[in-house]
């Protein structure tokens, strides 16, 4: 009789010692798991929050053209200079200043794709206006930061040789004809202008395009 219930309490001992171990089984791999949601939802934290935040400069941190003018010139079929010749734009210039809300847009490391009638390039900042350069000048800059735009009362002109994009004998852009640039920052923010030549250049210097 005492053997029998010796051997049932050695029973439950093993059944108490199964169910105990199971139990720091479950407890640990809780654990486990629950510092790998830690570390993920740190991780997705951190990526939403930069995510947002590129999102947020791609929208804000942009240029805006303020004023876009072109230098008309007039040639002859050869090239030269004639007053009797056809009028093209051989020059555009864009006014811009820094968008309402963006931070410094340094526009020497900005990109401009032209999209003409004739050929698309892309630009970079350089130190004369030809077929893969554009240049930055300064028309207001008070603390002589020039290319950077760092105070929303800067304004800046960017000139971009009509003449030297387009190429091929083709002195620029003739009377109604468009281009369309696409200027992108350092931030990714990007803005569009469309460059519209007027129907007649005849008897004029410059136009607004």
């Amino acid at each position: 009789m005492k053997d029998a219930i010796q051997q049932r309490l050695n029973n439950r001992g093993q059944v108490g010692i199964g169910t105990l171990i199971v139990f720091i089984a479950m407890v640990l791999v809780a654990a486990i798991a629950a510092g790998v949601l830690i570390n993920t939802a740190g991780f997705l934290q951190s990526k939403s929050e930069q995510t947002g935040q590129d999102s947020t400069a791609q929208v804000s941190n942009r240029v805006q053209v303020v004023f876009g003018f072109g230098n008309v010139t007039t040639l002859d079929g050869t090239g030269a200079y004639d007053q009797n010749g056809k009028e093209y734009v051989d020059t555009v210039n864009l006014t811009v200043m820094r968008g309402s809300g963006s931070d410094d847009i340094n526009l020497s490391t900005a990109t401009i794709e032209w999209i003409g009638p004739n050929k698309a390039v892309t630009l970079v900042n350089g130190s004369s206006a030809n077929d893969t350069q554009f240049t930055v000048s300064a028309i207001k800059d008070g603390d002589d930061s020039v290319p950077v735009l760092n105070s929303q009362d800067d304004r800046f002109t960017i000139s971009l040789n009509a003449s030297g994009i387009t190429g091929n004998n083709v002195y620029g852009l003739s009377e109604g004809q468009t281009a369309e640039l696409r200027l992108t920052t350092q931030y990714g923010a990007v803005t569009l202008y469309r460059v519209n030549v007027p129907q007649s250049l005849s008897q004029e210097s410059a136009v607004t395009v």
